[in-house]
């Protein structure tokens, strides 16, 4: 397993973090997320072959927020 640290941009509240939480989480190859609101960021440890960060950012930025 991989991991890796995302910037999230755009959480408010525990409904974002459940959100990012939910479409991370949904993605082939994700093993285990945690979203931190206070720090925005989320942690993803993640099999390499099945997901990778562009993966993850794309999920993000569809469910509204912003992964730079």
């Amino acid at each position: 397993m991989d991991k890796v640290e995302l910037k999230v941009e755009g959480m408010h509240c525990e409904g974002c973090v459940k959100s990012v939480t939910r479409v991370l989480t949904a993605l082939p190859g994700v093993d285990s997320v945690e979203v931190l609101l206070a720090e925005g960021k989320a942690n993803v440890a993640y099999d390499p072959v099945r997901a990778g960060v562009a993966d993850f950012k794309r999920a993000v930025e569809h469910a509204g927020f912003k992964a730079p």
